[in-house]
């Protein structure tokens, strides 16, 4: 996909509150809900409004507007801040998952180095299958830190 684990001023400068847990959340792609949303919380989107992601992980809301609330149980996949289990994808484009960034961390594999290489090849599409509808790199980066410690 196109761009898309490079952050724009547009994504990044459009914060409003979780109706539930009043943090900020951050603007996501329309196409992100449409593809994540199971068929019972898709045929109630409304696709012309800005919906915005919610990253605290006690939070269960996932994607709110001023109209809609979705929460965890409304998306195909477990958000990796809001479920911290051992197979939950940290980067949902290329597998990696909690499980095989620890076995990675503990063979010395670098899995950084290869997620961007395919970010370079213009093989990810973060914004149709990451929930925050953006590059997971940042995610993975924060992880793999948390295990050398």
């Amino acid at each position: 996909m196109e761009n898309c684990c490079q952050t724009t001023s547009e994504t990044n400068s459009r914060v409003n509150r979780c109706p539930d847990c009043q943090e900020n959340g951050r603007r996501v792609p329309i196409i992100t809900l449409k593809s994540l949303l199971k068929p019972n919380a898709l045929s109630i989107l409304h696709s012309n409004l800005d919906y915005s992601f919610c990253s605290t992980p006690s939070c269960d809301v996932v994607y709110y507007s001023g109209i809609d609330t979705f929460r965890t149980n409304d998306l195909k996949v477990a958000v990796f801040q809001k479920d911290h289990q051992l197979q939950v994808s940290v980067c949902y484009c290329f597998g990696w998952t909690r499980e095989r960034l620890n076995h990675a961390a503990e063979q010395d594999n670098d899995p950084i180095e290869f997620i961007r290489d395919q970010v370079k090849a213009d093989r990810c599409g973060c914004e149709v299958n990451n929930p925050q509808g953006a590059c997971c790199l940042g995610n993975i980066k924060a992880f793999v830190q948390t295990l050398s410690k």
